[in-house]
């Protein structure tokens, strides 16, 4: 008896030290809202190819489910390694925000995805500059820095397209 309690009892403390470890990471919080960021912009794209009624917007949507989900595998090794336990679904207000999109169709849905996207990418680039610079954790600063010239390219892509629809985004 005394064997299977020391037994439980060590995997009790490896536990509690590997969810400390995660815990005691500085960058965790980036990590946890990189992961959610990044699947709302998955969910969104798919959303805008099934959608939207303008070919460029369509196009971007597919851009933003192959390059998001490209960077949430990187993300998902990275977070695996330091034992940080990301989330599975996008944050509440992003689910409302797709909620409120999908009731939407036509050149409203263009305007409203537009718009979110390029705020969405500001927040997104402020955010992985800062990690980049200040981050303490150098495997997350990496990974901010890697991506983000492709937050960039499709901050510029997306207000291209709002240009050629006509939808003010500034």
């Amino acid at each position: 008896m005394s064997q299977l309690y020391s037994a439980a009892l060590a995997m009790s403390l490896a536990f509690t030290a590997s969810v400390a470890l995660a815990d005691d990471n500085p960058d965790a919080t980036f990590y946890k809202k990189a992961a959610e960021d990044g699947m709302a912009e998955v969910e969104l794209g798919k959303l805008a190819q099934d959608k939207s009624p303008t070919a460029s917007v369509k196009e971007f949507g597919a851009m933003m489910v192959t390059d998001h989900s490209a960077a949430n595998d990187k993300l998902k090794v990275i977070a695996a390694q330091k034992n940080i336990k990301l989330p599975t679904s996008p944050s509440v207000g992003q689910m409302a925000t797709k909620t409120k999109l999908e009731a939407l169709s036509g050149k409203p849905f263009d305007k409203s995805y537009i718009k979110g996207m390029v705020e969405d990418h500001q927040e997104d680039i402020k955010e992985f500059q800062t990690e980049a610079t200040s981050g303490q954790d150098a495997d997350a600063k990496a990974y901010a820095a890697a991506t983000l010239p492709t937050l960039k390219a499709h901050l510029k892509k997306i207000r291209a397209i709002a240009s050629a629809q006509g939808v003010d985004v500034s």
